[in-house]
């Protein structure tokens, strides 16, 4: 019995060890197309390798990832912009996101501060921002933040594109030498004799070229410039700009197409949305207006409703939401029903600058001016929350769902339009320059193009969702004194106008086109557009991770951080299409690894000859003593007290093999 113990002992101790080999050893099962295998085995999304942050443990989705947008000489920032190395380093964030001076360790330079001395170095914007980015939590610490302004040392600087006066004032670079004086101390027109160009290239990313008066930057030919001292590649869809909606340059010409909930007039080849006439909603001093997009029919609303303000809509069930003005009140009504029953949605702190809706996962984001911050909450108003913090001024919110990505704007000091996932995460600058008090955005989903109005410029502008392509669609044109809401639909940017007093569209391309659909308007508010192309249903991102969900994605607002995750479908329900989450679980398939399963083969053989040895024992323990010729006979006959014995009964040596093989069979099937 003792050597019948140390088996089962030592059969244990294997067993414990290849579970443990197969746990530390197996690797989880990658979605070839969609996911990223790690170099531990770890599956990540596709859309996180080379974003600027280490998704694998390894960090092995962030190695060789220049080669992927930029050319061999040159830094690949996480905002994808292409720089010279010689500009990292230097204390100037020539990327726009800071990736060239986040691992320079020094942070003496004006405008960044340093989590450690062993740390990185972070830009000055990160600090106190309510989101933790520093390992040790600094940068959000009391020591720093309880304090009520900043050091001097960490006062920010101009940028590579501006010129430094000598009273601490930032112009652009392009200004200097130009024989006017832009500075108050006229610093600005001093030592121009010499070549600008030799100090950091005067701020150009690429090109830059020494005039007589003076310098400017330039771009090679397959480029250009932007923002006077930055050049990017050329789309030559969107530099032509002749597309509505899908764009394929080929052999010098353009072929336009549409969307599935689109189809393209013959005649003027633009793309208009199928089903009915899409409705154009605003606000004023008069409540909820809504008119036809081309202005032929107008309806005043029937009671008096709050005033102007920020309006979103869920097209799925033609229901609006709004804010008053400078108040903290979200109300809800449905366009289908009495436009007096309106219902108090959420009560929030500060007023709200902007309104959105996520379609997709059912939430409700808006902006706080009074608090800085970009807030989330479901639409039933049964949960609210701060998702970004620290902002001057939010002025506006955008929002595309099914890519999982949240769109601001901010337009106090320093005024900018920035991204981020639906849960905050992943925070990215996309427009930092010329830019001075931007209040509405809008996204023309079909193309992934974000535009803005911009009050301080007069103009109506856009970019891709990644910053680049920019341009201005409406200038200055007497209509754009005073903005206030803005959408994008089809062919043609809306927006509303206070001091005309107007509602007014134009060509989303160019700008011409333009028409005032309605005129004396009391104080128009907010604008948006109710079609229910432009909320398509389809698989959406779920939260940072880029995970895509073919089935739900379900969002917890209690928790320490808002947290998207994909639920799975009942059963019965087909799941091969959907894709998981990081998984650190091991897959049933892992066991076809030839290796394991060999061990699992011999595992198996032990436990079988274990089973048998202990049924062998137990009928020699537990059966009557006999005699050594009864002992040898034993085989030939039943230990079953149910089978009768008999002087006829020798058949039965098959009745109990098969009783023998029936415990044994159920021995391994509890095993």
């Amino acid at each position: 019995m003792g050597n019948l113990g140390a088996l089962f002992l030592f059969l244990a101790l294997l067993t414990r060890c290849y579970i443990w080999g197969v746990a530390g050893r197996s690797l989880p099962a990658c979605h070839e197309q969609l996911q990223f295998r790690c170099s531990d085995g770890l599956c990540i999304p596709r859309p996180r390798v080379c974003d600027g942050h280490t998704d694998c443990e390894d960090g092995s989705d962030e190695h060789h990832c220049g080669h992927l947008w930029c050319k061999k000489d040159e830094f690949a920032c996480r905002s994808r912009r292409c720089i010279s190395p010689r500009f990292l380093c230097n204390g100037v964030e020539d990327c726009g996101d800071g990736s060239d001076e986040a691992f320079c360790h020094n942070c003496t330079t004006p405008g960044f501060f340093s989590c450690e001395p062993s740390d990185t170095c972070l830009p000055r914007d990160k600090l106190c921002d309510g989101r933790t980015d520093c390992k040790n939590r600094r940068d959000e610490s009391w020591e720093l933040c309880g304090l009520s302004q900043l050091s001097p040392q960490t006062s920010p600087k101009c940028t590579a594109s501006e010129f430094q006066c000598g009273d601490g004032h930032c112009i652009r670079q392009t200004w200097r030498c130009d024989n006017s004086p832009d500075c108050s101390d006229g610093s600005d027109e001093d030592n121009c004799d010499q070549n600008e160009c030799e100090v950091n290239n005067g701020g150009c990313s690429h090109l830059c070229v020494d005039q007589k008066m003076g310098f400017h930057c330039d771009c090679p030919g397959n480029m250009r410039l932007v923002g006077d001292s930055h050049c990017e590649e050329v789309n030559t869809c969107l530099e032509s700009d002749v597309c509505d909606q899908l764009c394929v340059h080929m052999n010098g010409s353009f072929a336009c197409d549409c969307y599935e909930d689109y189809q393209m007039n013959p005649t003027t080849r633009e793309c208009k949305a199928k089903g009915n006439e899409a409705q154009l909603v605003f606000t004023s001093s008069k409540g909820m207006c809504w008119t036809s997009i081309t202005g032929t029919e107008y309806r005043e609303p029937a009671a008096r409703l709050p005033g102007p303000g920020p309006v979103a809509a869920l097209a799925s069930n033609r229901t609006l939401y709004w804010a008053r003005q400078g108040k903290g009140s979200v109300y809800r009504i449905s366009m289908d029903g009495k436009l007096h029953d309106s219902v108090l949605v959420l009560k929030v702190q500060g007023s709200v600058s902007g309104l959105a809706v996520d379609w997709v996962h059912h939430l409700l984001y808006w902006t706080s001016m009074e608090s800085g911050s970009v807030n989330v909450g479901l639409l039933d108003g049964s949960a609210q929350r701060r998702l970004i913090t620290g902002l001057d001024k939010p002025s506006a919110v955008a929002l595309d769902p099914l890519r999982g990505l949240l769109f601001w704007a901010q337009s106090g000091r320093p005024s900018k339009i920035e991204r981020a996932s639906l849960d905050g995460r992943d925070r990215t600058a996309l427009v930092t320059s010329l830019i001075l008090y931007p209040v509405a955005l809008s996204l023309d989903m079909p193309r992934q193009l974000l535009y803005w109005v911009d009050q301080g410029m007069r103009s109506i502008s856009r970019v891709n969702l990644d910053g680049r392509d920019r341009k201005t669609v409406v200038g200055s044109n007497g209509y754009l004194d005073r903005p206030f809401g803005l959408a994008v639909f089809e062919g043609f940017v809306y927006w509303s106008e206070e001091v005309t007093r107007s509602i007014c569209r134009a060509n989303k391309h160019n700008g011409g086109d333009h028409q005032v659909l309605l005129s004396n308007v009391t104080s128009p508010g907010g604008v948006v557009i109710l079609q229910p192309a432009l909320q398509p249903n389809g698989a959406s991102v779920c939260g940072h991770t880029g995970t895509l969900c073919h089935h739900e994605c379900t969002v917890d607002l209690l928790s320490e951080s808002p947290e998207f995750s994909c639920t799975p479908p009942e059963k019965g329900q087909n799941t091969s299409e959907e894709i998981p989450a990081i998984s650190r679980t091991v897959p049933a398939s892992t066991l076809s690894d030839p290796t394991s399963a060999g061990i699992l083969s011999l595992i198996m053989f032990l436990s079988v000859l274990l089973v048998g040895m202990a049924l062998w024992w137990w009928r020699e323990e537990f059966r009557p003593s006999r005699s050594l010729t009864e002992q040898s006979f034993s085989l030939k006959e039943s230990q079953d007290p149910l089978i009768i014995q008999g002087p006829h009964m020798a058949p039965n040596t098959c009745l109990v093999k098969a009783r023998e093989e029936t415990l044994l069979k159920l021995d391994l099937d509890g095993e």
